[in-house]
């Protein structure tokens, strides 16, 4: 009998257990800013990590190739730990468990999927209620609960910020309300009509200041640099405007990234969030085979994209796959600001594992949300 199997069954047997070490995870991540500074002691590499969507298998492989957890090794999780894949609790757990054993040397950042709306569509959700069944609802919401509480983005040795999806706008110019007329169901947009000269980049402080203990991160209101930093993506493009085909957070080019940098005397971007099914779609950016792309070079530096779920996603509709590695990034004393990319194959072959959410109708990567049905701004608190 698979190893995979066992596991399930102890997970599902320590309902209350797991409730326990949910509530200790948010406790230490709640004391955390939104703006986290790692700063590593002497000797201390940091080593960075990209979505692992549920991949738990993959994401063992990766801990014990880069080494585990230490006194001597910090480790940052870009977000989007959970969704399909078919281990998210697993994972989720197992990231858990090292941040409370090791607060200061793990560091969990919030992904676009640690949230209500994409829990309920790509997985997680239904993941929660089958392997804890009566106790599923309560387990869900100790998780949900947990989400809020995870930290948007940190600044690694005063040179590297990392986040899930990237950069964030001023809090002074604020999009228009969405149309009414708007397309119903699954693939209704926001209507952003805001002029695109309006948005200004946003100040750390300003970051720091945001209200990040929402569900789902608003797409609309005075709220809006959690989604931001949770879903926008780099363009080739000049300049900062919305997120169309997402319908939620930014496109922003490389001068923008260049201010950024310059402005906030750094040296490197990595944020994560999209994978090779994402890229697949993206004709001007390269491809997520390495499972890490290099977007923009600048003066004052460079934004990295970084991905660490290979053979992505899990279950695919088509025969073809993207048989994409994924990639973990090193940073090493003394300036840290020159990344070592360590790529790596799926762990095969798989356990037999069953999808939690319906991959051959689900949108990939995310492209197109059904606003109405985020909870906007919401607090579960």
């Amino acid at each position: 009998m698979p190893a995979t199997h066992f596991v399930e069954q102890a997970v599902c047997a320590l309902g209350p257990a797991t409730r326990r070490l949910v509530l200790a995870a948010a406790a230490i991540l709640h004391r955390e800013p939104n703006l986290v500074r790692v700063d590593p002691r002497p000797g201390q590499s940091v080593v960075v990590v990209g979505d692992v969507h549920g991949q738990l298998h993959d994401v063992i492989f990766l801990l014990r190739d880069a080494g585990f957890p230490s006194e001597e090794r910090v480790f940052v999780f870009n977000g989007d730990y959970v969704d399909r894949g078919a281990w998210g609790l697993e994972t989720l757990l197992l990231l858990l468990a090292w941040k409370v054993l090791l607060p200061n040397c793990v560091f969990l950042l919030r992904g676009n999927h640690e949230s209500k709306y994409c829990t309920s569509v790509y997985g997680f959700e239904k993941e929660v209620m089958t392997k804890y069944k009566d106790q599923g609802p309560q387990v869900y919401r100790k998780f949900l609960r947990c989400f809020e509480d995870l930290p948007l983005a940190t600044i690694i040795a005063g040179c590297v910020y990392t986040a899930h999806g990237g950069i964030f706008r001023g809090t002074t110019a604020l999009p228009s309300k969405r149309s009414k007329k708007g397309k119903k169901g699954r693939k209704n947009k926001a209507d952003f009509t805001v002029d695109p000269t309006s948005i200004r980049l946003g100040f750390l402080d300003e970051l720091l200041k945001a209200r990040r203990t929402v569900l789902d991160p608003p797409w609309e209101g005075q709220n809006l640099i959690p989604g931001d930093v949770l879903w926008s993506d780099p363009s080739l493009q000049i300049g900062l405007s919305p997120n169309q085909e997402r319908g939620i957070g930014l496109l922003w080019g490389p001068d923008i990234t260049q201010q950024f940098l310059r402005a906030n005397n750094l040296k490197l971007i990595i944020r994560s969030h999209e994978g090779p099914d994402a890229r697949d779609k993206r004709h001007d950016l390269l491809g997520m085979d390495k499972g890490y792309t290099i977007d923009h070079e600048v003066e004052c530096g460079k934004l990295i994209t970084l991905f660490s779920a290979p053979d992505y996603p899990q279950f695919q509709a088509s025969e073809e796959r993207y048989n994409n590695c994924g990639a973990y990034i090193v940073l090493n004393p003394p300036d840290f600001a020159t990344p070592v990319f360590h790529s790596f194959e799926a762990v095969k072959p798989r356990p037999p594992a069953h999808p939690f959410y319906d991959f051959e109708e689900v949108i990939d990567s995310d492209e197109e949300l059904n606003l109405d049905a985020m909870d906007s701004g919401t607090s579960s608190q």
